[in-house]
């Protein structure tokens, strides 16, 4: 017998001072049996960065033609590709050529410094690649806050994202590796 999906159910406020954006989501999150509930909420944390009308959720972890986020214009034209963790040099260089913007964010402490340090060369020559780094500390603090229904609020200010689940509130700074050029 296969390994379901655990859908966990999110109501999301967003709060972006930084860009004007200021929406409310009611989500449902399919949690990929190979992925873990660290991954499942940086996810959740790139779609409120990156929120702006059109984004939806791809198949991501089970298709690797399809981003972990994305957002396509009223024509169809793919405006946003959104990867999360720490995404094959070639998945980004082919996500480049296809999306408009592309944006990594990558976590996992010195597994990400690692893997910045072997792809940094190659990914430098992408202008339309953006690379986001969240602490490992704070990644894994967001991992055991997870429930299966959560409330959720992301605000953001000057760079500063302050993410609320239920009572318990997280700070972070993202770290930006690479800003589009």
């Amino acid at each position: 017998m296969a390994l379901r999906a655990t859908v966990y159910k999110v109501a999301l406020q967003i709060n972006d001072l930084d860009r004007q954006v200021f929406e409310q989501h009611a989500l449902s999150l399919a949690c990929h049996p190979s992925e873990t509930e660290e991954r499942l909420m940086v996810r959740l944390l790139a779609f409120a960065l990156e929120a702006c009308e059109g984004l939806t959720f791809g198949r991501g972890i089970s298709n690797d033609d399809e981003a972990t986020l994305w957002q396509h214009d009223l024509s169809g034209a793919l405006r946003l590709w959104v990867e999360v963790g720490l995404p094959d040099e070639r998945v980004l260089r082919r996500a480049s050529g296809r999306a408009d913007r592309v944006v990594a964010y990558t976590y996992g402490g010195r597994s990400a410094a690692l893997w910045w340090a072997q792809n940094q060369d190659a990914l430098r020559r992408l202008a339309n690649l953006r690379v986001v780094e969240l602490p490992t500390e704070f990644s894994k603090a967001l991992a055991a806050l997870v429930e299966r229904n959560m409330d959720v609020q992301v605000t953001v200010q000057d760079g500063l994202v302050w993410m609320t689940v239920g009572e318990k509130m997280l700070e972070v700074q993202p770290a930006i590796r690479q800003p589009w050029a």
